[in-house]
């Protein structure tokens, strides 16, 4: 492939819930992209829209000046990125790897040295909004790293997102995302324990779903979360993710000596629930089944 062509490809690698409309929304801008999923199904419907396939995550850096990494967990970062077969095996000096994941900040630093021993840049750039922002392209990025390395990434981050905030150096982007899923993870845990209470001393759900919206109770986490339980929609942000997101939460606090009272709390009540085979299922509407098995009573709208 020519410089040329490579400096105007974007390569995306992880094409999930969130991964699929980000990608989807690069294409929608007119960029070139090539992309890579161990999932046959979720690359054929990107490759329908436009983009090329890649063979793996080295396959697509060597075609690309930015890559974009969109994976679940930590482990799985630091292998599409620094692995075997992985996006440090082909990129060249000067390309940019952004990692838009929640992971290890810890993990980010070092991927950012042995990636820097080579000239090639490392932004992490996690982002809120969840999948209908996805969709719509209007993601909140935080992102750590090195400025010049963040201007480079821009054009390609702008067309997935609507507000860009550099927060400092590498994994300053990922705390501050931990922060926030601090506060929505724990607020679907107050959520549903207040829904059960209402519901157990007897007020219609529907209606106290309605009041709540329009009351100082109101919150982020409470949209998202009301609305799905008493639709009992639990297909979603799978529990399985949000309990990775609450393990890191815990070590940043622990590295810097802070407590963690409510976070704790909700971690074990999140463990109840996937002990209960909920796992898959959306984090802030089946974190009531939890509540609804001890108190016998079922959060359900007309």
């Amino acid at each position: 492939m020519s410089d040329q062509l490579r400096t105007q490809t974007v390569g995306f690698i992880g094409l999930g819930m969130m991964g699929l409309p980000m990608a989807t929304n690069l294409l929608k801008k007119g960029h070139k992209l090539v992309a890579y999923d161990i999932d046959a199904r979720a690359l054929a419907d990107v490759v329908r829209l436009g983009a090329k396939a890649g063979e793996g995550p080295a396959d697509v850096a060597s075609q690309a000046s930015v890559v974009i990494s969109m994976v679940d967990t930590t482990a799985q970062a630091e292998e599409v990125i620094v692995g075997a077969g992985g996006v440090m095996d082909r990129a060249q000096q000067g390309d940019i790897v952004v990692s838009m994941s929640t992971i290890d900040p810890v993990s980010l630093r070092a991927m950012h040295k042995t990636l820097a021993a080579k000239g090639i840049g490392l932004i992490d750039v996690p982002v809120s909004g969840q999948v209908k922002g996805a969709i719509a392209g209007t993601l909140k990025a935080s992102v750590g790293g090195e400025l010049a390395d963040l201007e480079k990434a821009r054009p390609a981050l702008a067309s997935m997102t609507s507000e860009i905030v550099h927060f400092g150096s590498i994994g300053q982007g990922t705390v501050m995302k931990l922060i926030n899923n601090l506060l929505s993870q724990v607020t679907s845990v107050v959520v549903a324990e207040a829904l059960v209470l209402g519901t157990k001393a007897g007020l219609d759900p529907t209606l106290m779903v309605d009041s709540i919206l329009k009351s100082t109770g109101n919150s982020a986490a409470f949209e998202y979360g009301a609305p799905r339980i008493l639709k009992r929609d639990f297909k979603g942000i799978r529990m399985d993710i949000v309990d990775k997101d609450l393990e890191l939460q815990v070590q940043l606090a622990k590295s810097f000596k802070v407590p963690l009272f409510m976070t704790n709390i909700a971690h074990q009540i999140y463990q109840a629930a996937r002990a209960q085979g909920l796992g898959s299922e959306d984090y802030a509407a089946s974190i009531v089944k939890v509540y609804e098995n001890i108190t016998g009573v079922v959060v359900k709208g007309k």
